[in-house]
């Protein structure tokens, strides 16, 4: 399968923004970004093609897809009815990876997505590895039995310790290691400083 093996913390420096949980500290201490030639263009004003483009590397990276994968989502968002850029939003939190990840059960998508791919997980009954997997109202998406010796889930408390804030659309039982979704993320679900309306205006070029 496919990914993206750059290093994150040099991503998270590229696009001024913490990508994973432990590029906050690297950020905090290198705010510059990597690379002499990089740090010479800051000094010109950003224009609106580098401002879009900026903006959609550092949510394909944040969500952890590929360019043909992420091109192919907004193109059907783009066929939805609806505003494009809140749909590509919703689809992107659908992901079953970021859905384990939100509930809690992995520190970040990066570990979230290793933990689907190994198989890990069940959604609604049946064994799964595919990350992109989108889920539905009514879902449930719960720890495969066998799963339950690892040491990574004897340990989930110390890893992936509980999040500040559970998703207004999952109802997750930490005990259990599974979650139900109970409806579908709107915008305010996904990270507020993202701005859609730029991948929109990216790809509508």
């Amino acid at each position: 399968m496919a990914r993206d093996t750059q290093s994150i913390v040099k991503m998270s420096r590229r696009e001024g923004y913490a990508l994973h949980p432990k590029a906050h500290k690297a950020l905090a201490k290198r705010t510059s970004k990597p690379g002499q030639a990089a740090n010479a263009r800051m000094r010109n004003k950003p224009s609106q093609y580098s401002l879009q483009l900026r903006e959609k590397q550092k949510v394909k990276r944040l969500y952890g897809l590929l360019e043909k994968q992420f091109s192919n989502l907004m193109a059907e968002a783009s066929r939805t009815p609806g505003q494009s850029g809140a749909t590509l939003l919703q689809y992107l939190e659908r992901r079953l990876d970021n859905t384990v990840y939100r509930a809690g059960f992995a520190p970040s998508r990066r570990a979230a997505r290793q933990l689907v791919t190994h198989g890990h997980f069940m959604l609604n009954g049946r064994r799964v590895d595919i990350p992109s997997i989108r889920v539905r109202e009514g879902d449930l998406v719960e720890l495969r039995p066998r799963s339950k010796e690892s040491e990574y889930f004897k340990k989930l408390d110390d890893i992936s310790p509980v999040p500040s804030a559970i998703p207004t659309w999952q109802s997750v039982d930490r005990k259990k290691i599974q979650l139900k979704v109970t409806g579908l993320p709107v915008r305010d679900d996904a990270e507020p400083e993202i701005n859609e309306q730029l991948i929109v205006e990216y790809y509508s070029r």
